[in-house]
């Protein structure tokens, strides 16, 4: 089931909310998460029922082995053991349906087998729930999940809002939650907070997002089918699809976050305006940050970290970013998109050590060095985005050759309309560089979790000083009639199924 979709909006939603705001008022605390538990797994199996019985088989057993290993000692050697085979069991389980059909293919390719497609359908949001359940394995054998009971996991795995797209949440961040309660009534300031999100978030999705994708793919599609993209059509339509994904995600997680705020939850930010980062290195830590917050702590640092000399550091670097991009896709292309993040990592970081040899910041602190930063970083990602949005390897270096001039500098397309898309992207640009995010705007009231990435707290920043308090949000008249032009107006732009870019992982 779709966020936006007339099924959620007006039927799912309400009902569930409804019988929510009553368990809730009646004091049936327990209830009421017994209740997110059902309307959970109703969501997910709404498209695919048949996708219930393998989500419920990993719960069952990764609680199982989570609760067996709460009750060792950790770091002992059966705890190890029984750490390594449910790490295993939970890769193995996402290696097949995931990537079998890959695996194939490519044996075929390099021995000229005759081996059959297995045609594995991927159950959606398997990336995401079983990173999930990956990580409280390993805390499990680390001791710290001692006292969860099944009802506190299943909604830990299952909770709508995140289960399909994220954010990837910790079980120390979630489970306290559930455990609350002291709270026996409706907190109505949570209801404004998580509809107001809730409402950004449809509306970047719907009246922005779904608008750039009618200029991007056709621009990707045509590369696909063997057509060469003239210069001007390569870099527009991969600026249009630098704004659809970057509203499309950011509606994904304003829409997250609002909807556990309905339901009094709040989950940790997970989308800081990467866009305003001016090295690479602030874009992954503003970008899908829960998954880069996965990666660093359960691979990156496992790995060795930084902790072993500089080679050893660019190569950990590497194997993170082309099993981060592997993650997203059974796919070359996506294994060069993480290729070229780990490429782009490893280089600034060599220029940052090498910078402070001399003395001198990581990163310029004058204006036109924060500028020449961002900008570098900004069309580093765009040339990243063609890996990672197009359907094969030869339609992404065709891509990339027509955005070098490798095809001519031709500007003439009949695909799109360049002059419309061209002037749209070039709009978003004050937009994603300047104004503050929706979490930003909300921050008096708290949206989200407090983030801590490294050393750098990412979250609940004030808006800019130079908007004043124009642009800060409160439970007011005329945000309502706002928020009410917004929903019409999204609700009216539902004519066809549009899918998240970030469900199909």
């Amino acid at each position: 089931m779709l966020f936006n979709s007339y099924h959620f909006i007006l039927v799912f939603l309400p009902v569930a909310l409804a019988v929510f705001v009553v368990l809730r008022s009646r004091g049936k605390i327990s209830w009421t998460f017994n209740w997110l538990v059902v309307v959970s797994v109703f969501f997910y199996g709404w498209g695919n029922w048949s996708n219930l019985w393998m989500i419920g088989e990993s719960m069952v057993v990764n609680y199982l082995i989570g609760t067996q290993l709460g009750r060792m000692e950790p770091g002992s050697r059966n705890s190890r053991w029984l750490m390594r085979l449910g790490v295993t069991a939970n890769l193995m389980f996402l290696g097949y349906y995931k990537y079998a059909d890959f695996f194939v293919n490519n044996v075929r390719a390099v021995f000229g087998c005759h081996w059959p497609e297995l045609n594995v359908i991927l159950p959606i949001g398997i990336s995401f729930y079983t990173f999930q359940a990956l990580t409280y394995v390993v805390d499990s054998a680390n001791g710290q999940t001692r006292g969860y009971n099944f009802r506190d996991f299943c909604l830990f795995i299952t909770f709508f809002p995140h289960l399909i797209a994220g954010p990837i949440v910790h079980h120390g961040e979630m489970m306290p939650q559930f455990r609350r309660e002291h709270r026996q009534w409706v907190d109505w300031a949570d209801v404004a907070v998580g509809i107001t999100m809730f409402v950004f978030g449809l509306a970047k999705k719907v009246l922005i997002a779904d608008q750039f994708a009618r200029w991007a793919t056709p621009v990707f599609n045509a590369a696909q089918t063997g057509a060469t993209p003239g210069f001007g059509a390569a870099w527009v339509g991969v600026m249009a699809y630098a704004m659809q994904v970057y509203f499309d995600f950011s509606a994904y997680s304003d829409m997250a976050l609002g909807l556990a705020r309905l339901f009094g939850i709040k989950l940790p930010i997970n989308f800081n305006s990467p866009y305003k980062a001016r090295n690479i290195a602030g874009f992954w830590r503003r970008w899908h940050m829960t998954l880069s917050r996965l990666l660093r702590e359960y691979l990156y640092i496992p790995l060795g970290g930084n902790r072993h000399g500089t080679a050893r550091r660019y190569v950990n670097l590497m194997a993170t970013m082309l099993i981060g991009g592997l993650w997203h896709g059974a796919g070359w292309t996506y294994v060069i998109w993480g290729g070229l993040h780990g490429v782009y990592l490893s280089t600034y970081h060599a220029w940052s050590a090498w910078r402070a040899r001399r003395g001198r910041a990581s990163d310029d602190p004058r204006l036109a060095g924060l500028w020449t930063g961002r900008l570098i970083t900004f069309v580093a990602v765009l040339v990243s985005y063609v890996f990672f949005r197009a359907a094969s390897e030869a339609a992404a270096f065709k891509l990339v050759g027509s955005m070098f001039g490798l095809n001519g500098f031709s500007f003439a397309s009949t695909d799109i309309p360049l002059a419309t898309a061209a002037w749209a992207s070039a709009a978003m640009l004050p937009v994603v560089w300047f104004l503050p995010n929706t979490h930003e705007m909300l921050a008096c009231y708290q949206p989200a979790l407090e983030y801590t990435a490294g050393t750098d707290k990412v979250g609940l920043a004030p808006t800019p000083a130079w908007l004043g308090r124009r642009l800060e949000w409160h439970p007011t008249v005329g945000w309502a009639l706002v928020l009410a032009a917004l929903m019409v107006a999204s609700i009216l732009g539902l004519s066809r199924v549009s899918e998240f870019i970030y469900w199909q992982f």
